[in-house]
């Protein structure tokens, strides 16, 4: 099955205009060094109830959310590798438990054809969260282009920039090209610090100078919350799914 992952961090967000994601990528140099993925286009199916159970109940900001999501770099063929991460948030730290295996395997498992290949901690968390909500089906298919750093002093400390983040409601398969409609403006990006501890003296000058402010922020959140916008909620769920 490949890889397994298990992570616990802070993770702060920041929703920058195009001059200050250009400062901040700019002052960042000397601190930074590009990740193993650097520049990258991530692709993300969200899962979700027909009544959009878990991203209703993320909205309203309890102690405890969760999301699950299939997660891939590009376009994604059956045999390339795809993450499958069940995401939780408790006070404030995020926790990931995440599964690399090919696309198809993953898309076998969340539409109940087979089990995962391998039988593991993560693998039984999956499949609780599967069991307990019962009816999760394809929701959002949610794009972004994403330059990602970590610190030359502390590897733990990652800072990413997510642009041209696109979401849609058909087509929902990791298979297929991104685009869709626009979660933020053209030119704006979601600036993330994802962190073990506490943040470094000169990042904070940095975001002081830059002018940055810490903002909550989901994409899927914002995502769906554009389609109540659009039109009423019962209108656009047809058959368990979205359709734009």
């Amino acid at each position: 099955m490949g890889v397994t992952n298990v992570f616990a961090r802070k993770e702060l967000k920041y929703r920058l205009t195009a001059s200050q994601d250009r400062f901040l990528r700019e002052a960042l140099a000397p601190y930074v060094r590009p990740d193993q993925y650097g520049e990258s286009t991530i692709c993300n199916i969200y899962y979700d109830t027909p009544d959009f159970r878990l991203i209703r109940k993320s909205i309203e900001k309890p102690v405890y959310k969760e999301k699950l999501r299939l997660r891939s770099y590009g376009p994604a063929g059956p045999d390339d590798n795809t993450f499958l991460e069940l995401k939780k948030k408790y006070k404030g730290i995020v926790y990931k438990r995440r599964i690399c295996l090919p696309e198809q395997d993953a898309m076998n498992y969340l539409s109940g054809k087979s089990p995962l290949p391998e039988e593991n901690q993560i693998s039984k968390e999956l499949d609780w969260f599967l069991d307990f909500y019962g009816n999760l089906q394809p929701a959002v298919y949610l794009d972004y282009d994403r330059t990602a750093y970590y610190s030359k002093d502390d590897p733990d400390l990652r800072i990413t920039f997510d642009r041209n983040i696109h979401f849609r409601t058909d087509d929902l398969s990791l298979q297929s090209l991104p685009g869709g409609r626009f979660v933020i403006r053209p030119g704006e990006s979601i600036m993330e610090i994802k962190a073990d501890g506490a943040m470094p003296l000169w990042l904070t000058a940095l975001l002081t100078q830059a002018n940055a402010q810490r903002t909550p922020f989901s994409k899927y959140g914002t995502a769906y919350q554009m389609l109540l916008e659009k039109e009423p909620e019962q209108s656009f769920f047809t058959g368990g799914i979205l359709s734009a």
